[in-house]
């Protein structure tokens, strides 16, 4: 899609008129949208766009939906539903009354734009020039840093379910793209061990029994993996993220003890911080801070604190979640 020349922003004489009458003490929006103005103009994001095809979606509203939505805490689908049906957010965006809105996939698209563009900085950049200019920052003023965690979209796995997990997403990638030759190794066995979600319940009862098929998961990796290593046409193969997850899992889950391939102890396991959590989001980590215990990331987050002004997030920093707030400092000043 392509981005089109577009008038310069305005609220609509209907619109401000309605929305002032509905809020006659104000509200969020239509505070934030007569106290900034225009925010996000199309222009600050002209680069991210071809300049043939399709019209796209006004960018600078896209970005104020983008935040609005997270401050509201609202999926995709309940965005869009609001830039329809929400005389405020209207208000903010310049939107006839009457406008029918978005298809709440244009988000995403316009998400992936930022993210592949490594524009999603100008989001905030925007914002804090505009503060400044309104005398909301000012030089060497104070600061502080804290962090926060971010839970990653994924299952809490045990030790057994991590390897089975780890089998099958391998397995599974595999299959999608030379189909034919997993079948030429892969025996019987692995349809019925690996053609299900490997869950706790699933599991055998007893330490022994576990133990026996923790072997057998390892050594069904193992296979898979030599028959990668010996076909020199499959050696692709390799550059499967899901074969390197596999691979570094069955590093830090196995060893190999009188020829054979031995389930770890748990005192020769490698740092939680380096341990593998869940084949689908292989760098989501392991921590802990004070009562707090996930999987995932972390964000620090620096916001001005001076005394008597108003407190404002300056920047924002996304780690793995066993990175120490202290390691951050250096990054953040």
């Amino acid at each position: 899609m392509s981005l089109q020349s577009a008038p310069a922003f305005e609220i609509p004489e209907e619109t401000r008129r309605v929305a002032c009458a509905a809020f006659p003490r104000g509200v969020f929006c239509l505070t934030i949208a007569d106290a900034v103005g225009p925010l996000y103009t199309d222009d600050r994001f002209a680069d991210l766009f071809p300049r043939r095809g399709q019209p796209a979606e006004a960018p600078g509203r896209l970005a104020w939906v983008t935040v609005l939505q997270f401050v509201e805490n609202l999926s995709d689908r309940a965005a869009a539903d609001a830039v329809r049906g929400r005389l405020d957010w209207k208000y903010l965006l310049g939107l006839e009354l009457t406008d029918p809105g978005f298809d709440h996939t244009v988000l995403s698209e316009f998400r992936a734009r930022l993210t592949t563009g490594q524009a999603e900085q100008r989001l905030l950049d925007t914002l804090l020039v505009q503060l400044q200019e309104m005398g909301l920052l000012k030089a060497r003023g104070r600061q502080r840093t804290d962090s926060t965690h971010i839970l990653a979209a994924v299952r809490t796995l045990n030790r057994l379910e991590r390897v089975g997990e780890t089998l099958r997403a391998a397995l599974n990638a595999v299959a999608s793209v030379v189909p034919d030759w997993l079948c030429t190794i892969a025996p019987s066995a692995w349809y019925e061990r690996y053609g299900h979600r490997i869950e706790n319940y699933r599991l055998p009862p007893g330490k022994e029994a576990r133990d026996g098929l923790a072997a057998e998961i390892g050594s069904d990796g193992h296979v898979l993996l030599d028959a990668i290593d010996a076909a020199p046409a499959q050696a692709w193969l390799n550059n499967l993220p899901a074969i390197q997850t596999l691979r570094q899992v069955w590093e830090q889950q196995y060893c190999l003890r009188d020829g054979a391939l031995a389930w770890r102890p748990g005192h020769e396991l490698s740092a939680l911080a380096e341990r593998v959590e869940s084949p689908y989001d292989p760098q989501a980590r392991y921590s802990t801070k004070r009562s707090v215990d996930w999987v995932g990331y972390k964000v620090h987050f620096t916001e001005t604190c001076d005394p008597g002004t108003a407190h404002v997030i300056v920047n924002v920093e996304t780690t793995v979640a066993s990175v120490p707030d202290a390691h951050l400092l250096t990054t953040v000043h």
